[in-house]
């Protein structure tokens, strides 16, 4: 896949449709000897969740995922930076503004973020975007799954309501489509 040394910041949306669909270790063989971090407002979007959605739980208590403060002057700007975009009156997207704020700030990570929105925010800024559906095909590649294993994710994570640019049993003929295998 990529450096081990590679960080990977992901946002509340991916983790919390992977443990609703109870693939959140999936997601962890992907990632396995990389850091995952979430920053501190993504973990807090989680506890908020937790008590009404248990299966947020999960992600809590996961031990490869270590939380991260956003409390450097340089993470603070850029912060304010994405909020200042991304962020409405209904308070949407304050997890997008901290993965972004700490993937642009932390030297070498990338931030797994599906919302177009919050891609188009990251635009033209010093920080690397990658998509689930990237990571999966990644892993894929890497011999680490299989695309009978991801369709059968995908179809899980679309029952959970994640948006994915195909529907049921889409995910290999939407592969070669896009020509990734």
């Amino acid at each position: 896949m990529t450096d081990p040394e590679t960080a990977y910041v992901l946002d509340t949306g991916p983790l919390s449709h992977f443990a609703q669909a109870q693939w959140l270790g999936v997601l962890g063989s992907v990632l396995k000897g990389h850091r995952v971090l979430i920053p501190d407002v993504v973990a807090e979007e989680l506890r908020s969740g937790a008590e009404q959605h248990h299966y947020l739980r999960s992600v809590l208590d996961a031990d490869w995922i270590e939380t991260v403060p956003l409390d450097t002057p340089a993470q603070l700007t850029a912060f304010v930076r994405y909020e200042r975009q991304l962020v409405g009156p209904d308070g949407r997207n304050i997890g997008e503004c901290g993965v972004l704020a700490l993937a642009e700030t932390l030297p070498g990570a990338i931030a797994v973020v599906d919302d177009r929105v919050a891609a188009n925010a990251a635009r033209g800024r010093p920080v690397t975007l990658r998509r689930t559906l990237g990571l999966l095909c990644d892993a894929i590649r890497a011999g680490l799954l299989t695309v009978p294993l991801v369709s059968a994710l995908a179809d899980d994570l679309l029952r959970s309501r994640y948006r994915l640019p195909f529907g049921p049993g889409g995910f290999a003929e939407w592969c070669d489509r896009e020509g990734l295998f």
